[in-house]
């Protein structure tokens, strides 16, 4: 049996949460991750104008990574790149 990549088991447990996002719009990507557990994400849709989206961050998002993914210790969201 193969073993999940670290990055493999973020996913699915960013898949998890996905269906609740997009019922309202919006959705989370996976961005990298960064010495000491933090994992980075984007907002997409709906929640990257969110005024709520940090409180879903904290109580869906990390919640459910950090406890699928024990690895992970803090979730962070990062924005979009302001093209030129």
């Amino acid at each position: 049996m193969d073993q999940e990549t670290l990055e493999e088991r973020v996913e699915r447990s960013l898949e998890s949460v996905r269906p609740f996002l997009q019922l309202d719009g919006g959705s989370v990507r996976f961005v990298r991750f960064r010495e000491g557990g933090v994992l980075e994400v984007r907002w997409e849709g709906t929640c990257a104008r969110c005024p709520m989206s940090a409180l879903t961050l904290r109580a869906g998002v990390e919640r459910a990574v950090m406890r699928d993914v024990p690895e992970i210790r803090r979730v962070e969201t990062v924005l979009e790149p302001k093209h030129p």
